[in-house]
């Protein structure tokens, strides 16, 4: 990257650049808890593979994973139960649908969910996680999810859990849809308990970036002088995974976030996004606001500018 002073003030320049943005987005209200959230906040850090932390606005603010969890819940099944596990179960293809529909499932000669980053791939790994109830893989999840952040451990935002599994009517429907599949181990409660928990994991922008800084060094633990840090992940599940975020990140707005900022990113309805840049950087931002995808509108602002100004596109 450049200098950091330079890098702080480009931050700053775009976080509050992207407040326009965020006023022209609306946070989610299908999960009453997330209906609550501040739309005008808007937050953004940058970990390089250094582990140099830059932060700006909001960046400590925090939210719940919701969908970036599931680029985290990947390399963790992967590393624990093996590729052929979770690809026999689930593909590898973007959808160009919404991240909760169902159609593709029903329809498609292909019977198992598109990919890892909708919902139906997402609740297929939940219940391939180790332990043998929601709470135990949740908390599984959650360990596996410290060490990529750089925290001691994650708390679960009880509120929002809560919420959440009463207002998963969708979510009931494509578990049980799974299930007659034969795609999903154990009972359907208990996997659908898992997911919610590992959605309600309490974060922030700034771990978030150094959890990019992890997979831009393709597992290995920033901050260690010549990269030569902890291994936190295997290289091939940093590698496919952020092949499938490149892919399938942004839902049905992946292909125009691919065009313009060209890097691996995987977006939640809490306002998270998750980016990596191999060899360089993480970025992680905060934004409430959403666009009509369901991306945080600041979000997409901030890392593609940072995208475009720092020289990260990669494609």
């Amino acid at each position: 990257m450049s200098s950091g002073r330079a890098t702080q003030e480009l931050l700053d320049r775009l976080v509050e650049g992207a407040r326009a943005a965020a006023r022209a987005g609306r946070v989610a209200d299908y999960i009453p808890a997330l209906a609550r959230a501040r739309p005008e906040a808007v937050g953004a850090a940058i970990t390089s593979v250094e582990g140099e932390l830059l932060e700006s606005g909001e960046a400590r603010a925090g939210f719940t994973l919701q969908s970036v969890s599931k680029a985290i819940a990947l390399p963790y099944v992967i590393d624990a139960r093996g590729e052929e596990a979770v690809f026999s179960r689930v593909g590898k293809e973007p959808t160009g649908d919404p991240f909760n529909s169902i159609i593709r499932l029903e329809a498609s000669s292909l019977k198992k969910p598109y990919n890892p980053m909708i919902n139906a791939g997402a609740i297929v790994l939940s219940s391939l996680m180790p332990g043998s109830t929601g709470e135990e893989r949740a908390a599984g999840f959650r360990g596996y999810a410290a060490a990529l952040l750089g925290l001691p451990s994650l708390a679960l935002d009880e509120e929002v859990y809560r919420s959440e599994a009463a207002t998963a009517n969708k979510n009931r429907s494509i578990a049980w849809f799974l299930k007659e599949l034969g795609l999903v181990e154990g009972e359907v409660d208990e996997a659908l308990d898992g997911y919610f928990r590992q959605c309600a994991t309490l974060v922030d922008a700034a771990s978030l970036s150094r959890c990019g800084a992890c997979l831009a060094l393709d597992g290995l633990e920033p901050g260690s002088a010549g990269g030569s840090g902890r291994r936190l992940m295997s290289e091939r599940a940093a590698r496919v995974t952020k092949a499938l975020m490149c892919s399938c990140g942004l839902y049905d707005g992946s292909g125009a976030f691919c065009v313009e900022a060209g890097i691996p990113a995987k977006s939640g309805v809490g306002g998270g996004i998750l980016a990596s840049a191999r060899g360089r950087a993480g970025i992680g931002s905060y934004g409430p606001a959403l666009d009509p995808r369901g991306n945080s509108a600041a979000g997409l602002s901030i890392v593609e500018g940072l995208s475009r100004e720092l020289g990260l596109f990669a494609l």
